[in-house]
């Protein structure tokens, strides 16, 4: 089974939706995935949900503070590396090129975090542990199991993550696909990184958070009775079959039936 227990430095771990409606938002995705839905005591602060199955968490969902709405800022699945200094890497981030878009803060006793911009133009945020590690039940059945970078710059992002996080990457795939390696992470593999083409047209490069399933066909039958919606159709890839689908509100994740046992 894919339980977690701590992260490596480097090592995807954690997803998270910053949701337009949390309320909407909760009730869409704990009727398509069967999660549980735990309200977290934030003292305060802006509203957050951890979702659970089986008692372990898997991902977590907040809510866009007024002036977010107001900006037009679409709901998006967030992805988190683990690092044991937020402030160091943030700090070499932009050496590197990045932007620090959202300071190092502590997160009360959970942790601290940074949100992060790529040269390239893709966001991701860093998470330094304390009491919450990460994701405790990942490669399973209705759970988070995979990121993925779609980038312009395929040169670029390499030379750029290389540098902050030590990963490499496996070349080989006819569309160029590379893996991203990390000797810690579930058989050595923490990602994917997909070079964008025009076809794609004026997409943003962004990180992509995939989640398994048992029946793609069923699932998106569901996902749409739901209010979601299908943006690009069941696709064959050498695990199995996935499809990039979003939420009502606009929230785009994928989802993949794997053929192959997931590395734990």
């Amino acid at each position: 089974m894919g339980q977690r227990t701590k992260y490596a430095p480097g090592v995807f771990c954690w997803v998270d939706l910053m949701a337009k409606n949390a309320e909407e938002a909760q009730n869409f995705y704990t009727e398509l995935m069967g999660w549980d839905a735990i309200t977290q005591d934030t003292e305060g602060g802006p509203l957050y949900v951890i979702y659970q199955k089986d008692g372990k968490q898997l991902c977590g969902m907040g809510e866009m503070m007024p002036e977010m709405l107001a900006s037009g800022m679409p709901a998006v699945w967030n992805s988190y590396v683990c690092v044991d200094d937020a402030g160091a890497v943030a700090a070499k981030a932009t050496e590197l090129g990045g932007t620090v878009v959202m300071p190092v803060m502590d997160v009360m006793t959970a942790g601290r975090m940074a949100g992060l911009q790529d040269p390239q133009g893709a966001y991701f945020f860093i998470w330094q542990p304390n009491e919450h590690i990460g994701a405790e039940l990942v490669n399973e059945s209705y759970t988070w199991g995979w990121n993925e970078l779609m980038t312009k710059d395929a040169d670029g992002s390499r030379q750029f993550y290389g540098d902050l996080f030590g990963w490499t990457f496996d070349e080989g795939a006819e569309n160029g696909y590379q893996v991203i390696k990390h000797p810690e992470a579930g058989g050595g593999m923490n990602g994917g990184l997909l070079p964008m083409t025009p076809e794609m047209g004026d997409h943003p490069p962004c990180w992509c958070v995939y989640f398994s399933v048992d029946n793609l066909s069923a699932t998106l039958e569901k996902l749409k009775s739901l209010g979601g919606t299908v943006a690009v159709p069941p696709m064959k890839v050498d695990v199995g079959e996935f499809s990039v689908v979003a939420d009502p509100q606009g929230g785009h994740f994928n989802l993949i039936q794997l053929s192959v046992p997931a590395d734990d």
